[in-house]
This record gives structure tokens, sequence and C-alpha cells, in this order.
């Protein structure tokens, strides 16, 4: 079968140059996978995303925009062409075979031993083409007690011990999701890796990435002290958890807030000078929880607005900002000037690949495309797509 992608992204950033000719199959819904294989495209793959019957999932979720489109879909989506297949159809299934001879990499986001079921395991894919690198994403593994059971980021970050130290009375979460996204960035990674691999073995290989194991090495250098002393990270009490006076955020007079980032001794200094506490600058060393500078500090900006705050630290360098809803950041003139939030031909909003190359920054993706009509599942029959 022929594959006829639209063009990912109109010519102008050498990105969309950077993968030229790889051919991707995403069998994946919601955000993981198809977050990671819109990297791929941005660099320049072909992704055919192929979803069940009755479409992703992700479709259903979230609003629409004014000619009633899913707005979550569209922008995990865009720069990919759509096909709609029912693995559990033979005929349907060497469709996808055949594709699968002529692709690079498969992506997909079932719970273990759901694609084997299907009839489309990796030793089914290896068969047909020995070169394909599958890259599997789900919420705890292949190789895992918890295999079969069911998470959402909220859990893995629980289940990893990043969730207990972050929020203040209570543990919090957070938005974005930090396992998907950061599923999605390593599943991206891996598959370059695997690509570059092949480039010397002449052959694919299964990449298992469990949405819960992209936790740990987000947290590599508390799991280097725990290792190394047995310290137990608690709400509040580290620099980086709202422990330290010098990194925190503090309340304006009129409801507004900011972040101090005074890390560095230099940018701590220059905070304290500014601020009129010179007597503040020994203090950064004290031992941590600093509640009683935190407080200190926290006195300093409740009697400040924020318009007071911004013309007297304007042009200080010591890692002070605004706190600002997305409306702001992105009017923001910096969010202009890099031009990586930009619209495309359609007017939908699209955060782009973050990189400028060679000074150039991405163009818009082009709108998602689909290769045939729908069609309905048959009666009482299932997706197939049984997410994790």
């Amino acid at each position: 079968m022929s594959w006829n992608p639209s063009p990912t992204v109109p010519a102008g950033s050498a990105l969309a140059t950077f993968l030229a000719g790889v051919r991707v199959l995403d069998l994946s819904q919601y955000i993981p996978g198809p977050l990671a294989t819109l990297l791929l495209a941005d660099m320049g793959a072909e992704v055919l995303k192929v979803e069940p019957p009755r479409g992703d999932e992700m479709r259903t979720l979230g609003p629409r925009d004014a000619l009633g489109r899913p707005i979550f879909y569209n922008s995990l989506n865009a720069g990919k062409t759509v096909k709609r297949l029912d693995l559990k159809d033979d005929a349907d299934r060497s469709v996808f075979l055949d594709l699968a001879r002529s692709a690079d990499v498969v992506v997909e986001g079932f719970r273990p031993g759901v694609l084997e079921r299907l009839g489309v395991g990796y030793e089914v894919l290896k068969s047909v083409n020995p070169r394909i690198v599958l890259c599997s994403i789900n919420g705890y593994g292949a190789r895992s007690a918890y295999a079969a059971k069911a998470g959402h980021d909220a859990n893995y970050l629980a289940l990893k011990g990043m969730l207990d130290r972050n929020g203040t009375d209570k543990p919090i979460f957070f938005d974005p999701p930090v396992s998907d996204v950061a599923g999605s960035l390593f599943a991206a990674i891996a598959i370059l890796g695997a690509l570059h691999g092949r480039v010397r073995t002449g052959k694919g290989c299964a990449i298992d990435l469990a949405l819960a194991d992209t936790a740990m090495p987000l947290q590599l250098i508390q799991i280097a002290a725990y290792g190394a002393n047995g310290t137990i990270p608690a709400r509040g009490e580290t620099y980086l958890n709202g422990g330290a006076a010098y990194y925190q955020v503090y309340a304006t007079r009129d409801g507004r807030y900011v972040v101090l980032g005074a890390i560095e001794p230099k940018f701590w200094e220059a905070f304290c000078n500014t601020a009129e506490r010179p007597d503040w600058i020994a203090r950064q060393v004290e031992a941590l929880p600093q509640h009683t500078l935190r407080d200190a500090v926290a006195s300093f900006f409740s009697s400040l607005s924020k318009d007071e705050i911004e013309a007297r630290f304007q042009d200080v360098d010591c890692c002070l900002s605004i706190v600002n809803d997305l409306g702001e950041a992105l009017a923001d003139v910096h969010t202009a000037e890099r031009g990586l939030v930009r619209r495309n031909a359609e007017g939908d909003l699209q955060a782009l690949f973050p990189a400028l190359i060679d000074g150039i920054p991405p163009s818009p993706r082009s709108p998602l495309s689909q290769t045939d009509h729908p069609r309905p599942a048959a009666a009482g029959a299932s997706t197939a797509h049984d997410r994790t």
C-alpha cells in the first residue's frame, strides 16, 4: 500500500529535513505516543496515525473550536495522516502489516500483551521487517508486576515518590502531566537512538517505555542523595520545593505573585541590595527550611504591587519574575521574538518544536489529513485500543 502523507512542515526550517524519509506508524492515543510522534513529524518524519474504526478517544476529550473540531486532538496530531483500521479484522491487519514492511518505526500505547493478541506484536513485525523499531509506551512496562494495572500521570508520580514532596499542606500533581510529557520526550529520544544504532547493526529493536519509569531520571539528584545518606525530601524543606527563601513564590500587595530564583549568591546579593535589606545577604546559608527569612521576604513583597516590583527590579540581575497566566505568557515579548508559538494557515495556534535551527524557527504545522472516510465500527465491536 502506498503512503500519501501531507507535508509536515512547509519549507523554511532545516528541522523539517532531519528525519526526511523516515516512516512512522502511530497506533497510540491520548498524549504520550501522539506527542512523541508529533516531535518526529516536526523533524520531517512521515507519520501515519492508524486509529480504530471509532477513531482516537482523544477526539471526545476537551473543548471544540468554532468549527466544532476537537482542539486537543488536532493539536497533538497536526501534520500527520490518519487511517482507520480494525486490527481485529484479518483484511485490515494485512493492510497494517503491508504498511509495516516499508515503515521504520511503530509507536503503540496499548497495555502490554494487547499488540500480541492483535497479531501484530514485535515478533510478527520483525518477521516482515527486521529493521523496524517498535516503541511501546504504557503505564508500568511489560516486565512488571503492574503490567496490567491502569494508571494516569498522578498515579505514576505517587508511586515514584515525586508527588509526596510537592505541594504545601498536601501533595499536589502537575499541569501539564509530568510523566506523560516526559514519556513522549524519552520515547522520541529512544527512537532516534534506535534509528542511529540501526545504521550500524542493520536491525531494529523493541523499546519498552513505562511512563512510571520516566519519573525516576527526572529526580536523579534526589535519588543520588538518598543513595548516599538516606535523605527523603519532605514538602517545603528543600531549596527546590519551598524550603529556601531565595527560591520561592511570593504574593504581591495586589494579589499577584512573583517567583524569586536567586540560587547563586551574586543574584541573592543583588536582590537584597535592591530590596534595601543588605542584612539578608549572609542569611542565604541558613539551614533549610528557612521559615523566618522566608516570612521576612514575603512581608517585603506583600508591601508592593506587581507594577512597583517590576519598576524596582526591572534592570536588576537577580532571577525575579512575575508569575504570568497563559495569556500573559503568550503576549510576552520573548514569545513573539522566538517565533515558536504561531498560527498556521487555518488559524490554529501552535506551540512549535522549541528550537531554532541556524537561527530559523520551525514553520507552523499543516492540519491533520485523512486517507480514507471513517467507517463505523461493527455492532458491538471493540475499538481494540486498550489504553494505558
